[in-house]
């Protein structure tokens, strides 16, 4: 059995070996620069971690199925940084800021057909089919949570329950389907795909939870990105969405007038907003909330039928999912 560090280092021999070489350079430039961004690569370990727990022999005809979900979560990426106008991905420019938006759009887009091309390597064509359509219902459900994301910054209806919904669509599908895909290329059991998916659902969830804490509360060198970017972009997280229900009359009020208004003082915004969410001391909400969900993956992995130690990685990644700081 390989640890994360051994895994960590075939996927990225794997990707140096596959990375895009093609003709125009203007298009694949910036594909490699997406790509070599670095990362915590979590994706792509999760589906081969599932892989060998089943079939740890066969370790690196997995290696097609990690590179798809690697290569399709950073094509999201490029875009989602377009429409967010992100300056910063992982410390360094985004795309679109390095070169141009046209250009990120387009090299997003040949990002994903190189997705679907890694997966066409997959030697083991019966199981090809199968793994195609959980990739195209997670590549779908992925879409269908950007777009409700977006949807939410026009709306002021929106519910944690609404939210919940759309960061297992945006987030959590892909952990989940990481792992599923894993799992049916070992030839895993259907009991034992399905609560891998599970898990990798109910910890994408809480990844995201996560996320929002660390987008308001952490540290930005650490975090790699601009600290307060979802407060400045008027974006309903669970932590704007509990502080409204948790908060007095009068900071929810506030927090309202806030987040309808782009200020030309965006610091200031991020200040206030910030300190009223430490006064309903949100972030340890959130955090509960956060480990709540870490427990209920917990439930689902306890049924996969495979040996306990076989199960280690995906506890020490969970516990890095949890505490991380970026």
């Amino acid at each position: 059995m390989k640890n994360l560090t051994e895994l960590r280092k075939l996927l990225e021999d794997y990707q140096e070996n596959n990375s895009f070489t093609r003709a125009p350079r203007e298009l694949y430039e910036p594909a490699n620069y997406m790509m070599n961004l670095g990362g915590k690569r979590l994706r792509p370990l999760l589906a081969l971690v599932a892989y060998q727990m089943f079939r740890p022999s066969y370790l690196r005809e997995a290696l097609p199925i990690a590179h798809t979900v690697e290569i399709f979560h950073n094509f999201t990426l490029v875009h989602d940084d377009i429409m967010d106008d992100a300056p910063i991905r992982r410390g360094k420019p985004t795309v679109h800021t390095k070169w141009n938006d046209n250009t990120a759009i387009l090299s997003g887009d040949v990002m994903l057909i190189a997705a679907y091309e890694s997966l066409m390597t997959f030697k083991d064509e019966g199981r090809l089919s199968r793994l195609v359509r959980v990739f195209n219902r997670v590549a779908r459900e992925v879409c269908e949570g950007q777009q409700m994301d977006m949807n939410f910054e026009q709306r002021g209806d929106v519910s944690i329950e609404d939210y919940l919904h759309m960061i297992e669509l945006k987030t959590a599908v892909l952990l989940g389907g990481s792992l599923e895909m894993g799992a049916i290329a070992a030839h895993a059991k259907e009991k034992d795909v399905t609560n891998l998916s599970e898990f990798g659902r109910y910890i994408g969830i809480a990844f995201q939870l996560q996320d929002d804490i660390l987008d308001t509360f952490g540290d930005a060198d650490k975090f790699g990105k601009r600290i307060g970017g979802d407060i400045v972009q008027n974006k309903k997280t669970f932590l704007l969405l509990k502080a409204m229900k948790e908060g007095t009359g009068q900071q929810s009020k506030r927090l309202r007038e806030l987040y309808s208004e782009m200020p030309a003082d965006e610091e200031a915004k991020i200040e206030e907003v910030t300190h009223i969410f430490r006064d309903i001391g949100i972030h340890d909400i959130a955090a509960a909330e956060r480990d709540k969900f870490r427990d209920k993956a917990f439930g689902h992995l306890e049924e996969v039928q495979v040996a306990e130690e076989e199960k280690g990685l995906l506890h020490e990644m969970t516990d890095l999912v949890i505490t991380r700081e970026h």
